[in-house]
């Protein structure tokens, strides 16, 4: 089970483990905001509920001047793992046909790995597409590419239980976590 770590700002920083969350609480560092269930985890000494989301108690600079490179992990999570062209969701996809990167421009007439020029498409629709350009193939995807919020990004490929995502939606808004199926 994993723990997540909330700045003292109650901005959501990352997920620890709960070896990891424990030693903090342990050591001053920081307080069980919410418990998961009835469980206890215990020592010889001490007794603690199992904490699933816990708060530093001294704030702590995270610089978010960063972007994130295309991968196809969060490239689905961006397009909800829905082909942009035929709008078939992972779980329809027939057997042999798996989700794709698509350029828009293909790399061989220019095109790069920008967030605007990347969507996902089936494998079936990428044939189709083909090294053509959108205009070229009447294929034209459902919604622009953009580069996702960072928010998007750094929580697309983690496991949240429902109290965990409340606590990433009370921080940055009803739809953090739209983009990723939260």
């Amino acid at each position: 089970m994993r723990c997540l770590a909330l700045n003292a700002s109650f901005e959501p920083l990352t997920m620890v483990p709960l070896r990891r969350a424990l030693r903090l609480v342990i050591d001053g560092k920081a307080e069980i905001v919410e418990a998961e269930g009835v469980d206890q985890v215990r020592s010889a000494s001490i007794a603690l509920p199992r904490p699933a989301i816990i708060r530093l108690v001294k704030f702590v600079h995270v610089p978010r001047k960063f972007r994130r490179q295309v991968t196809n992990t969060f490239l689905f999570a961006r397009d909800e793992y829905t082909c942009q062209y035929c709008l078939r969701h992972q779980s329809e996809l027939r057997h042999r046909e798996c989700l794709t990167r698509d350029h828009l421009v293909p790399i061989s007439r220019g095109g790069g790995n920008q967030w605007s020029n990347v969507v996902t498409a089936c494998s079936s629709c990428n044939t189709r597409k083909g090294n053509r350009l959108v205009g070229e193939c009447g294929m034209e995807p459902a919604r622009s590419p953009m580069e996702p919020h960072f928010v998007h990004l750094a929580w697309a490929v983690r496991r949240l239980t429902v109290t965990q995502a409340k606590y990433i939606r009370l921080f940055y808004g009803e739809d953090a976590l739209r983009a990723i199926g939260g």
